[in-house]
């Protein structure tokens, strides 16, 4: 596929983002696949573009887009989203197409000011829109949706009526890089999906389910999904919203993750003795190594396992770096109705599992049990105390899967 080439996802309507391969963190969630910013325009009587794309990366979009009609000619620039990623290309549409209307939500028009003041933001002419609102563009009629906290305070989402197609912006989305368009030409999208809701959208999941509220109060059919980052669904695009529906109501299967790091082994040792108690008590175990594992894709275990028993050994008194710097990952994502386990080793002086009880208390996190922690390194009876806690941890994982 030429990368230079836009691509018709329906008729008329032109998918004209770019894919950055080299992504390789988005804001500290780590995106080994890299990464996509979707812009897509539509030509009728009147030509829409939905989105930007990062600044960085304007002049490919406007290339793509140039292969199908003179930017100029635009007539509305559709902004649902102000963080940079989607509106970085924003100055530069907006300097060709002087014409354009600019579409946003009230806090869309807001933020966009404010970031791009000093960039000709007060030239633009503007048309705020809420939810219901519509424009004719010829044949096809956009309408509006207010997405608010889906993530941001000012997101919305644009609804193509008589495509049946939902421009979601960063909702649905997932961080990957191909040169595929649609989900059913790539593998593991669901996944992604995953490892994307539980690094972006995790903490708004009260939003989520209020969202998918509206959208059946709305009625309106669904046949395509093309969100601001990763592949369209065009196979399921029901399955990826039901699927929202499981993540942000906190559906867990039976499972325990434990989630460590180590300095000489001594935590390892424990870590692999609670995994195995809990292997032999009939639950699903996984275990993440913090600094063999990236963390995001942890995130997305942790999103439905009831369970979780998390490790550090003792530095300077304190939790390990990892360990610390992980807990504020992840209490900042708020993950629901989990239990959690502390343990960890210490030398001449302990203060590991202290601080991140500390940690947990401040993010009114529930422990199933009390801590443990165990001096140098653990011995025969240390040893078969984690395998029991492993089993005690497993009926619990159990009590809160069937409750």
């Amino acid at each position: 596929m030429d990368e230079l080439q836009p691509l018709e996802i329906a008729k008329g309507i032109y998918w004209v983002g770019v894919v950055d391969w080299n992504l390789r963190d988005f804001h500290g969630y780590e995106t080994p696949k890299g990464g996509s910013y979707n812009a897509y325009l539509i030509i009728d009587e009147k030509i829409a573009l939905i989105d930007t794309v990062k600044a960085s990366f304007s002049d490919e979009m406007l290339r793509r887009i140039r292969q199908l009609v003179d930017p100029a000619k635009i007539d509305y620039v559709i902004s649902n989203h102000v963080e940079m990623d989607h509106s970085g290309s924003l100055p530069a549409i907006m300097d060709i197409a002087t014409n354009a209307t600019l579409i946003a939500s009230p806090k869309g028009k807001s933020g966009l000011c404010e970031h791009y003041k000093e960039m000709g933001c007060d030239d633009w002419n503007f048309r705020v829109v809420k939810t219901g609102d519509e424009i004719k563009l010829g044949k096809k009629t956009l309408m509006f949706i207010e997405a608010t906290m889906l993530h941001w305070p000012d997101s919305m989402q644009t609804y193509l009526k008589e495509d049946r197609i939902l421009f979601s912006n960063d909702a649905f989305g997932q961080h990957v890089a191909t040169s595929k368009r649609f989900d059913d030409e790539v593998d593991d999208v669901m996944e992604d999906a995953a490892v994307y809701y539980a690094n972006i959208l995790l903490p708004f999941s009260a939003q989520v389910l209020k969202y998918i509220d509206k959208l059946n109060e709305l009625g309106i059919g669904i046949e395509m999904i093309a969100p601001a980052h990763g592949i369209i669904w065009r196979k399921d695009p029901a399955g990826i919203i039901e699927a929202y529906g499981r993540w942000a109501r906190g559906e867990v299967s039976e499972k325990v993750l434990v989630i460590y790091d180590t300095m000489w082994s001594s935590t390892e040792k424990l870590a692999m003795e609670i995994a195995e108690g809990v292997r032999e008590a009939g639950v699903e175990v996984r275990i993440r190594h913090l600094r063999k594992n990236d963390w995001s894709m942890t995130m997305k275990e942790i999103m439905d396992s009831p369970v979780i028993a998390i490790g550090s050994p003792t530095m300077n008194n304190k939790m390990f770096y990892t360990v610390a710097g992980f807990l504020t990952y992840m209490t900042g994502l708020h993950p629901k109705n989990k239990k959690y386990f502390l343990f960890g080793s210490y030398g001449w002086g302990g203060g590991a599992t202290k601080g991140m009880e500390k940690e947990m208390e401040a993010a009114r996190y529930e422990l199933a049990m009390e801590s443990l922690q165990v001096k140098f390194r653990p011995f025969k009876e240390d040893l078969k105390a984690c395998r029991d806690i492993g089993g005690r941890l497993a009926e619990i994982a159990k009590e809160m899967t069937r409750s």
